[in-house]
């Protein structure tokens, strides 16, 4: 059970319904913040609009986004390339969910308090496993449910600036696994100066953003399952990863 005794997918309609009141509020400050007050700009966002619209236009099968991890807040420029503040006052669902790690931006009452209102659902990486296992089964109920999930599916931000196969958590396998349908978009973002991890990006940084989509299976079963799809899908980061330095070059 969750606050106040609801069972766990109560308590996520009702934090939905706080986000999405105060949507109006947030999101345009976010976009404000990001765009002028960080100078920040995104290359690449039209076409990733344009497929993630397409996506959302079917809500009866599962959409999964994993994305490359550098910064702490990489789910916001993910957001971002993804769709505008309008586009997600619009259509609240679209949206992506995150799972932030807990021990970054939940430790202090003001910080559960926002991430609970920016549609977070905190995880303890490589804490317990029961812990972990019903964050993604809140995260599997809100695919089911028609809504959106942004997952980053390497073990944290990559030490050495490059996508790292081995580094593939089993959680997004798992996932990706419970759900034999879903789509995988998966996302790769990075800035002109970025060249390690970091916490935030430089000011006025340039970002160049592309995805894809991609509906991973595998013939394992169990931990091995997780294991082989998580794989599949960071390995597919690392093929968007390779395009963007040789396009770069």
């Amino acid at each position: 059970m969750d606050v106040a005794g609801r069972p766990p997918r109560d308590a996520l309609r009702v934090q939905r319904a706080v986000g999405r009141a105060l949507g109006p509020l947030w999101l345009p400050l976010c976009g404000l913040l990001m765009r002028f007050g960080m100078g920040w700009q995104i290359e690449g966002t039209q076409a990733v609009r344009r497929t993630y619209r397409t996506l959302r236009a079917d809500r009866r099968t599962p959409l999964l986004v994993c994305a490359n991890h550098l910064t702490l807040v990489d789910s916001f420029l993910v957001g971002w390339a993804l769709g505008s503040p309008g586009f997600y006052l619009r259509d609240w669902d679209a949206l992506p969910w995150n799972t932030p790690e807990r021990a970054n931006f939940a430790r202090r009452a003001w910080q559960r308090a926002a991430i609970y209102v920016l549609k977070c659902i905190p995880i303890a990486r490589g804490g317990d496993r029961a812990e972990v296992a019903l964050a993604l089964d809140r995260v599997r109920s809100l695919l089911l449910r028609g809504e959106v999930a942004l997952i980053f599916p390497e073990a944290g931000r990559s030490r050495s600036g490059r996508v790292q196969v081995e580094s593939a958590a089993w959680g997004v396998g798992r996932l990706v696994s419970s759900l034999p349908e879903c789509r995988v978009l998966v996302v790769y973002l990075r800035g002109e100066r970025q060249t390690s991890w970091s916490a935030l990006p430089a000011w006025g940084e340039r970002f160049h953003v592309r995805a894809e989509v991609i509906e991973p299976k595998t013939d394992l079963r169990g931990l091995r399952a997780s294991v082989d799809l998580a794989r599949r899908i960071v390995a597919r980061l690392a093929e968007l990863e390779g395009r963007h330095f040789d396009d770069r070059q």
